[in-house]
């Protein structure tokens, strides 16, 4: 079975220019990704997405080959399931066919590859098409409140006045790692399709940086021990 690992980074992004390649722990944010995978040893090739010259720069000092996608692949409403169709569809036109796809969003640094390992554990296991990381809210959705004319009433009112440990599991995708077979991908143009199997991550390597104040908890983090480089 072969399997085409996926890491989409655009160049351009709205609250954190370039944060792709931004340093964190000193190396760029992309060179986590391109680390946790390598080690992971499951991946017959890898690939870097994007339309952005420095990002490929970026992604061949790393040793990572680059494929251009066009702009407008790049800008909303374009999404992640467009980038990878278009990777599948290029690389079959070279004559490259892959079983499975890993996709990695590079704004998740701390999976490690011990995660990468067992989440295609369940995958293989499962006999699954469709796999996710996810990690547990911090703060239970069950809890929240809405506001009407400055009036609060909850969204769950089965819920209401509940201790948090009374109250169900709620789960929320982390971005780490999506795991496909790529003949279901390609037939639902979906990466959440259903049965969509769920790998769980602990909330320390389920950061996912989209601001900068994301960033700075992040260097946090590794400052801290929490995590590791």
């Amino acid at each position: 079975m072969s399997i085409l690992g996926l890491i989409p980074a655009k160049g351009g992004s709205t609250r954190l220019p370039h944060k792709n390649i931004l340093p964190l722990g000193g190396k760029p944010l992309l060179a986590w990704t391109v680390d946790a995978v390598r080690a992971s040893g499951l991946c017959d090739r890898l690939i870097v997405s994007t339309e952005d010259g420095e990002v490929a720069q970026v992604a061949a000092k790393l040793g990572v080959e680059a494929l251009m996608r066009p702009e407008k692949l790049a800008k909303d409403p374009a999404g992640v399931v467009q980038v990878a169709l278009h990777a599948l569809d290029v690389l079959r036109s070279q004559g490259a066919e892959y079983d499975t796809l890993m996709i990695f969003l590079p704004t998740s640094p701390f999976r490690n590859a011990e995660d990468i390992r067992a989440a295609h554990h369940m995958f293989v296991e499962k006999k699954a098409e469709f796999l996710m990381s996810v990690s547990e809210f911090s703060h239970t959705p069950f809890a929240a409140m809405r506001i009407e004319n400055d009036i609060t009433t909850p969204w769950f009112p089965e819920y209401f006045g509940r201790k948090s440990q009374e109250m169900p599991a709620a789960y929320r995708p982390n971005g780490a790692l999506h795991i496909l077979d790529v003949p279901a991908f390609e037939r639902e143009q979906s990466y959440v399709a259903q049965p969509l199997y769920a790998y769980v991550m602990p909330w320390q390597r389920s950061v996912d940086i989209d601001t900068a104040a994301d960033l700075h908890q992040a260097e946090a983090l590794l400052a801290a021990g929490v995590v590791h480089a």
